[in-house]
């Protein structure tokens, strides 16, 4: 039996949240303006690619202010450039950071506009969905015009854009056995005895979609069990949600060394970042007064050629689909 226990200072989210903010994105991007909660110009960036049109790819992340996080970004558009550009559609390949850095959401979609790109296929690069999924990115290309997601954004000093080509916004990780096996294959190298040893599970979080999170760690926590046996597995929050503190991570640490001799902790994170890997996560098990009996490796899920996979299956699909 797994034990599961979950560390954050956030209540779940209502379980119809997450399916009134996809409906209303949906909505909004699909009407041509006028309808309440929607923006009047927001037709521009409607869904769907024609047969005839210039396509452009745009690779969407968080972003941060760790120049060896973008460069892993980065890396990932490298990896899979030549083969979307292979594709007859496709005629360019971009990168943007939601915040903390440049290039920007709006900087590369004006640059897709310079050049009269017709449609974009957006991929975001996030685990599950989230705010920044489901309501910012949305907002920042036009989709939606949300009151209080246009304010939090400016606040944020993060520009919106309605760029003349039309977008379409793809599904986020969760939705493929990509980060299962990622997971699981991490596991494998970190621990040598799967049979006495817990896993604590290090994510991001989200307030506003905390039970879509829970449920990403549920699923998480059953492949590490049928795949590797491992029967002990708890999760933390370290980001915004937990004000970036080390705590919740060293609860979830003592709850599984309570039940098993060792405890492997493992960050769900897309890149390396030293503010995270480091002074949260790293903190956490450095402080634990059962240290040496803590595997940590301070890595992420990239490296990963399966999510290089994903990125052209799912704009070839769009293609397809479209």
């Amino acid at each position: 039996m797994i034990q599961w226990r979950g560390y954050s200072r956030s209540a779940p989210a209502p379980v119809l949240a997450l399916a009134l903010a996809l409906a209303l994105a949906l909505i909004c991007a699909l009407l041509l303006g006028g309808a309440t909660g929607c923006s009047n110009e927001a037709s521009s960036a409607t869904l769907g690619v024609e047969p005839t049109d210039k396509v452009g790819v745009l690779l969407v992340s968080h972003g941060s202010r760790s120049k060896r996080w973008r460069q892993m970004l980065l890396d990932v558009e490298q990896a899979v450039r030549e083969p979307l550009l292979d594709m007859p559609e496709v005629e360019a390949v971009r990168s943007a950071f939601m915040e903390e850095s440049e290039p920007s959401i709006t900087t590369q979609l004006k640059a897709f506009d310079r050049e009269d790109f017709d449609a974009i296929i957006l991929v975001p690069v996030f685990l599950t969905v989230s705010s920044h999924s489901v309501n910012d990115i949305p907002t920042i290309v036009g989709m939606q015009s949300n009151p209080e997601t246009l304010e939090r954004l400016t606040k944020e000093k993060i520009a919106i854009y309605r760029p003349q080509a039309r977008v379409t916004l793809v599904p986020t990780l969760d939705f493929t056995t990509l980060l299962k096996d990622n997971v699981t294959a991490r596991a494998e190298r970190l621990i040598e005895q799967p049979e006495d040893t817990g896993v604590v599970l290090v994510a991001y979080g989200d307030a506003r979609y905390n039970q879509q999170w829970e449920e990403l760690m549920s699923e998480l926590g059953r492949a590490l069990k049928a795949k590797l046996g491992i029967e002990t597995v708890a999760y933390a929050w370290c980001g915004h949600l937990v004000d970036y503190s080390p705590e919740p991570t060293q609860r979830a640490i003592e709850q599984v060394l309570e039940l098993e001799p060792r405890a492997a902790v493992l960050p769900l994170l897309v890149a390396y970042d030293p503010m995270f890997q480091d002074d949260v996560i790293g903190a956490a098990v450095e402080q634990s007064p059962r240290s040496d009996d803590i595997l940590y490796r301070p890595d992420a899920i990239l490296p990963d050629e399966n999510l290089h996979r994903w990125i052209l299956d799912i704009v070839q699909q769009t293609l397809v689909e479209s």
